[in-house]
């Protein structure tokens, strides 16, 4: 986990174990998590898709700090309109906890799409 993997496609700014535990068993061995919002800046350079919980101190920081490149779906609480407009205000996708678990799957079967 603490290692770079130049074969991951997914960089995610994940904590929360639960959540994490569902992100990992959507997206698999091409999700790389990062510990912090800065390592999430660091590490998005070149990856398809950037996962970030907005509920993390940092987080909408550093997905609003994101180069152009990869796409950015970001997830907060519902009652956290304010930080989901701010992502969604800089071109992310943001999205309310609740619908991004519904979408997972989804998410994860457009990485398979070709390009």
């Amino acid at each position: 986990m603490g290692e770079r993997s130049t074969d991951a496609v997914v960089v995610a700014f994940v904590p929360d174990l639960m959540d994490r535990s569902k992100v990992a068993a959507a997206l698999g061995e091409r999700c790389r998590f990062v510990r912090t919002a800065a390592e999430l800046v660091s590490e998005a350079r070149g990856a398809a898709l950037v996962v970030a919980d907005l509920s993390r101190p940092g987080a909408i920081e550093a997905v609003i700090s994101l180069e152009p490149g990869p796409r950015v779906v970001c997830f907060a609480p519902h009652v956290d309109d304010d930080v989901l407009a701010v992502a969604a205000g800089a071109g992310h996708e943001a999205l309310a906890r609740s619908a991004f678990f519904r979408r997972l799957g989804e998410l994860a079967s457009t990485l398979d799409e070709p390009s």
